[in-house]
């Protein structure tokens, strides 16, 4: 779904001396004032639901859920078409989601998708598939299926994808609203995956002949690194959302265990919201041994200090925010107000960066 041509890029916001206060949804907390820092840049406008930043050299792609992927060079912004195979999901969070460069895209203009289509026969699933840039026209073609068919519903779909430290694709997916597929070793759903690049299973995976990583995971929607060790975001239900850090071939506890309760041969997680406060977090990204995670909900680009087991907003006001970045000096995200959920402005939705250093 196109929503218009180049537009102008790298529009300042002077936030310095005054409040930004964004408007109360989904019956959640208002926002807060912005503690952005001085300035603000936004990097881009009129994007349509977007849902994964990558970036090569001085030049980002981004996903957008209704089917595009739009590359922002040199302050401008070009959206190219993406031709699937399979009609893309019209379901609640559907759509086209992971996105992530091949290591070689220089050469091989190769990317990673993850999307949620329907089937022939009225079933709806998520796929992992190879796509490739045409030079010429400009649009990403579907080349190859990496895996397939992983049972989807109308929420919890996952779709967070990033290549790790070791090199392999790691892969989020929800539990489909099927709550106890999360603890099924035989089910794709509700794990966390980690495949080869060619779309073959590692022969260190914890799970033998499986692609399962982690599992009792309900909605994961956020994947980063600090040194070697992975981390995660999940959305919980009603509430009890959760940051964890993960290890191979553990249980999550999902739906047996949320929040801070405890099992024999199940983790709690790191931080968690608790029950009276809901983050719907969703993209990650590390610093200086910091995550930064997007909220939905809760509308700000939160700040977890994993050494000092503290956490605080660090970007508040912009409304619902779904992918962060880290480049250098920069923090880059994107909001996600067209989603359905939102309040959007004229614009919306919009990419923005904010120094690092400034998010005090």
């Amino acid at each position: 779904m196109y929503r218009g041509g180049s537009v102008l890029l790298v529009l300042m916001l002077l936030l310095s001396g005054c409040s930004f206060f964004g408007k109360k949804e989904d019956g959640g907390q208002a926002d807060e004032a912005a503690v952005i820092g001085p300035e603000v840049e936004v990097v881009a406008v009129n994007l349509s639901v977007p849902w994964s930043i990558d970036m090569l050299g001085q030049t980002f792609y981004l996903s957008e859920r209704t089917g595009s992927i739009v590359k922002i060079e040199d302050g401008k912004m070009e959206r190219q078409r993406v031709s699937l195979e399979k009609p893309l999901a019209e379901a609640a969070e559907a759509g086209l989601l992971g996105f992530v460069l091949d290591p070689e895209f220089a050469v091989t203009q190769k990317a990673f998708v993850y999307y949620t289509y329907a089937d022939d026969g009225g079933g709806q699933f998520n796929r992992v598939v190879d796509v490739v840039l045409g030079l010429d026209d400009g649009i990403w073609t579907e080349e190859r299926i990496l895996l397939d068919r992983i049972p989807s519903a109308a929420y919890h779909h996952g779709g967070r994808m990033k290549i790790g430290p070791d090199g392999k694709l790691f892969i989020t997916t929800g539990d489909a609203t099927t709550p106890s597929v999360a603890q099924n070793l035989g089910s794709l759903n509700g794990k966390i995956l980690r495949m080869n690049l060619d779309g073959t299973i590692p022969a260190d995976n914890p799970v033998p002949n499986s692609y399962v990583y982690s599992y009792g995971h309900r909605n994961p929607q956020g994947l980063a690194w600090i040194g070697k060790t992975i981390y995660a975001s999940e959305h919980g239900q009603s509430a009890h959302d959760e940051i964890n850090r993960i290890v191979a071939g553990a249980n999550y506890g999902w739906p047996v265990i949320q929040g801070l309760e405890k099992k024999a041969g199940m983790e709690t997680p790191l931080f968690q919201s608790g029950a009276s406060e809901t983050w719907a977090p969703s993209g990650m990204a590390a610093a200086d041994g910091k995550l930064y995670v997007a909220e939905l909900r809760g509308n700000v680009v939160r700040e977890f200090d994993v050494e000092k087991m503290q956490t605080r907003p660090v970007v508040t006001g912009l409304g619902r925010i779904r992918d962060v970045f880290i480049d250098g000096d920069y923090l880059y995200f994107v909001s996600n107000n067209t989603d359905g959920r939102g309040n959007p402005d004229e614009r919306d939705d919009k990419m923005y960066r904010v120094r690092v250093g400034d998010l005090k």
